[in-house]
């Protein structure tokens, strides 16, 4: 069934009733916050709408109308309904309780998801949340996950995924290694340069870099690798030790402060993507279901 179209705005209604119940343009005025011409042209729009007069107005007084009473009725009636709406879903949203376990990367878990979930505990404050930061990809089965947010281009019959974002890469380096070793110029420069990389878990091989907009990829001569937890190459890079490919997102506070620079800013133009992910034929309960929601609906969709 489609819905009726509403025949003045919510503002406008709420100056009418508070125009009726307090018998003056100033007291609705004071009682709304606002100035008594902003209440007079709310009601005069709302007149305009309607089609008829809700207030006789002389220098002195104010009255409703026939119109204005039995609107006034209904407008009571309808404010009910939605206040009891309102607080139907508030109580459901209160009352929704459950376990949500969550297994995450430690780039995108510290500078993603654990920052949103103190908005979620406001939410849904019934709910608990256990957060696995960890590069090891879990087995839902075996380890008992509801959901996992995992890096990359996804083929996994198995799996329901809902695409968080498309995060962009860049190259970057501390102003003291750049002052010792000079600046790149081109990627053949970077054969050069002592890079920093990092292996991935499950295969024990160095994640590859991506470079320029067709995301070529490039995996450079390692002066240093890092397994388990990529932010560890990002500290080496802060310490001067030689250049790292890192999510824009994760070195933005070091970019600030100046303790990270970009270089080669012609390659940048990948990305990668971020997905949340979950067994197809698992049952989700309402707590995850609460939590899968909310996710895809706040992740920031920084695109390369």
């Amino acid at each position: 069934m489609p819905r009726p179209p509403i025949t003045g705005t919510l503002p406008n209604l709420e100056a009418f009733c508070a125009t009726y119940e307090t018998g003056s343009f100033t007291a609705a005025a004071k009682t709304l916050s606002v100035t008594p011409q902003a209440i007079s042209r709310s009601v005069a729009r709302l007149e305009a709408t309607l089609g008829v007069t809700l207030f006789r107005r002389t220098t002195r007084s104010l009255a409703p109308t026939d119109e204005a009473r039995r609107y006034y009725d209904l407008c009571v009636q309808a404010i009910t309904l939605l206040a009891e709406g309102e607080r139907g879903l508030q109580s459901g949203r209160r009352g929704l309780a459950g376990r949500v376990r969550l297994s995450v990367g430690t780039t995108y878990g510290h500078h993603r998801l654990l920052p949103l979930l103190g908005e979620f505990r406001l939410r849904y404050p019934g709910i608990t949340v256990e957060a696995h930061v960890s590069n090891h990809n879990v087995n839902f089965v075996r380890d008992g996950f509801d959901l996992a947010i995992r890096m990359g281009e996804l083929d996994d019959a198995g799996l329901i995924v809902r695409r968080l974002g498309a995060f962009a890469l860049g190259i970057y380096a501390s102003p003291t290694y750049l002052a010792r070793h000079g600046e790149p110029q081109t990627a053949d420069d970077l054969a050069r340069h002592a890079c920093i990389t990092f292996l991935l878990p499950r295969t024990g091989r160095v994640l590859p870099w991506l470079l320029g907009p067709t995301a070529d990829k490039y995996i450079p001569a390692a002066s240093y690798q890092c397994s388990d937890d990529f932010l560890a190459a990002v500290t080496l890079a802060r310490a001067g030790v030689g250049l790292v490919q890192a999510y824009d997102f994760v070195v933005e506070h070091d970019l600030a402060r100046g303790a990270l620079v970009e270089v080669l800013r012609p390659l940048r133009g990948a990305s990668r993507p971020f997905s949340l992910v979950y067994p197809r034929d698992a049952a989700v309960t309402k707590a995850t279901r609460a939590m899968i929601d909310f996710l895809v609906a706040t992740a920031p969709r920084a695109a390369a």
